[in-house]
């Protein structure tokens, strides 16, 4: 399934960086269309390997397969919201690369709990039994069962879910909702993503999914569970880096809540090393962040990981360059030295930045730490982003697409100024 590319006018608005409807629609749209491409290779890829499968492996995909299909005919909505959620594209990643045999098998195990999910989400009935690996059962953007057991038999009763672990008694029975976001289940071992206040979004610390193994960056960071305290923090600088960039700039806020489907929490590293931010090309719209300092902090991080969402896709759409990782070039906000395509993703991230930033410095209606900040930003930033730019000009590794995109880009650059007045 193939995407129309955007026309040169959005592709413009993009490389400004400025939020814009019409681009939001589009991003979520060309999102939908990959994720069906890559589902649809996985199937092709099972058929493919089939007699390398572990006993059982592909019959269950089958099985989870039709049920897939089954909950899409009666809440395709449902299901589009499931194959959108990011930890999705995770998994599909995973399944497409894991080398054939235990591997791939472990992760093809997984299929059955995304197709229950969108089942339950379904609202189908079921009375079925399911996989359930390490004695857990993940509920893609829901949450996680944990069921002491490999299996667990789910049965549909009314308006609620029996989900019942193999060679367990009543007593470690959980009702679910139909659909689990609707209301609380009732029973031991269920743990819920937590809703995020302010929008859609969800903290999700459970999901298998949702960091690659063997962790993300350098030093590597894994997941970790953020625990009721820690989720209250979470959600509380959330909500204040909402409120600061509500305040700052709306049309950005508006697109942080659009765009940004989950947080992610990732261990630490050592101090000093500033706020910590990712995001995975298979799976847009999930922001990986070590805890920030303040809501200042996270409202960078969220503005930052915005960004590298919206180029992804863009470059889907439209290819930006050609290179690979041989040559590389020098930054101002990076040690090492980075490959023409990092070149571009950070110096778009850090040209919204300074936009922002120089609002915010020019406002009075704002708080006088974020004020200082922002101009301490703004200064520290928009040369550096300028001496990226002119990089990206002088490359000949940009498609004629790019080298459009990053005119644009230095034309909206040029339109910020230098240091705001407010801060002579």
């Amino acid at each position: 399934m193939t995407h129309a590319p955007p026309s040169a006018a959005l592709l413009g608005l993009f490389a400004r960086t400025r939020p814009t409807r019409d681009g939001a629609v589009l991003l979520r749209s060309a999102l939908h269309a990959r994720r069906l491409v890559l589902l649809k290779a996985l199937l092709v890829r099972v058929h493919r390997h089939r007699a390398e499968l572990g006993g059982g492996v592909g019959g269950r995909f089958e099985v989870a397969w039709d049920l897939l299909e089954r909950a899409e005919r009666r809440a395709p909505s449902a299901v589009r919201d499931l194959l959108d959620y990011p930890t999705t594209g995770g998994w599909l990643a995973a399944a497409l690369t894991a080398p054939p045999g235990p591997e791939l098998d472990a992760r093809l195990a997984h299929f059955d709990a995304l197709a229950l999910t969108a089942a339950l989400r379904a609202g189908c009935a079921l009375d079925l039994t399911v996989a359930t690996p390490h004695g857990t059962l993940p509920l893609t953007g829901l949450g996680r069962l944990l069921t002491g057991a490999d299996r667990v038999a789910v049965r549909t009763t009314g308006r609620h879910a029996r989900l019942t672990p193999e060679g367990a008694g009543p007593d470690r029975t959980v009702l679910l909702p139909r659909d689990p976001r609707s209301g609380s289940p009732a029973g031991s071992g269920w743990s819920p993503v937590l809703r995020l206040p302010g929008g859609t979004a969800v903290l999700d610390d459970l999901d298998p999914y949702r960091v690659p193994r063997g962790g993300i960056g350098n030093p590597p960071r894994t997941g970790v569970e953020a625990g009721p305290a820690g989720r209250a923090v979470w959600a509380g600088q959330w909500r204040a880096a909402l409120r600061l960039l509500d305040a700052t700039d709306p049309g950005r806020a508006g697109e942080v809540r659009s765009l940004v489907r989950v947080l992610v929490p990732v261990a630490h590293a050592e101090k000093g090393t500033g706020p910590f931010g990712a995001t995975l090309r298979a799976a847009p719209g999930a922001v990986l962040a070590a805890l920030p300092e303040g809501p200042r902090e996270m409202a960078e991080v969220l503005v930052h990981e915005t960004q590298h969402t919206k180029l992804a896709a863009v470059h889907e759409l439209v290819p930006l360059h050609t290179a690979g990782p041989a040559t590389v070039h020098r930054v101002g906000w990076r040690t090492d030295a980075r490959p023409i395509a990092g070149v571009l993703q950070g110096a778009y991230a850090h040209l919204a930045l300074t936009d922002l930033w120089r609002r915010a410095a020019r406002s009075t209606g704002l708080p006088a730490p974020w004020r200082t900040r922002a101009g301490q930003q703004f200064e520290r930033f928009h040369h550096q982003v300028g001496r990226a730019l002119s990089v990206l000009l002088e490359s000949d590794e940009l498609t004629n697409a790019g080298r459009e995109f990053a005119r644009h880009m230095q034309q909206h650059h040029a339109r910020l100024g230098a240091t705001p007045r407010a801060l002579r």
